[in-house]
C-alpha cells in the first residue's frame, strides 16, 4: 500500500463536514491481476427518489519542486483510474482532490484552464487549514 498524501485526512474530514459518507479508505480497483487503489470512496443520500450519489476521490498535494511535475503524475493517475474504474463497470464519479494554494498555481493559467474546458478531470477545492470544500469543478 502507498503512502497516503499529506492531505488525506484534511479532505476526508472535510468531505464528511460536506455531508459525505466514508464507505472506503482506500477505494480499492482491480484490473486483471493488477490492484490499484484511489484514496477514497464516498458517498451522499440526493434524496428518496433518486438515492445516492457515489464518488471516488484522488487527493494530491502538489508540494514537489515542480507543480508541472506534479500536475503531469496526478492526470496519469487519474486518467489511469478513470480507464480502472469504467473496465470495472464502477458508475461513479472520480474527483482529483487538491488544495486551494494548488489550484491557484496550476489551474487558474493557461495549463490547467484547458483542462478544465476539456473536461480532462474533475476537481474538489478544499481549504487545508478550516478542512472545508471550497469547489466543485464542474458544479
Amino acid at each position: 500500500m502507498s503512502a497516503k498524501d499529506i492531505y488525506h485526512e484534511t479532505v476526508k474530514r472535510a468531505l464528511q463536514k460536506d455531508g459525505w459518507t466514508i464507505t472506503h479508505d482506500p477505494f480499492p480497483m482491480q484490473i486483471g491481476r493488477k490492484r490499484l487503489s484511489a484514496d477514497l470512496g464516498a458517498e451522499r443520500l440526493i434524496n428518496a427518489e433518486k438515492g445516492t450519489e457515489k464518488i471516488v476521490v484522488e487527493v494530491k498535494s502538489f508540494v514537489g519542486r515542480s507543480d508541472v511535475k506534479d500536475l503531469e503524475q496526478a492526470l496519469g493517475q487519474y486518467v489511469l483510474y478513470r480507464q480502472v474504474l469504467n473496465e470495472m463497470q464502477i458508475d461513479t464519479n472520480l474527483y482529483l482532490a487538491i488544495s486551494k494554494p494548488a489550484f491557484k498555481s496550476v489551474f487558474t493559467i493557461e495549463l490547467g484552464q484547458v483542462l478544465l474546458k476539456n473536461q480532462i478531470v474533475k476537481l474538489i477545492v478544499f481549504d487545508e487549514k478550516s478542512e472545508a470544500i471550497l469547489q466543485w469543478i464542474p458544479d
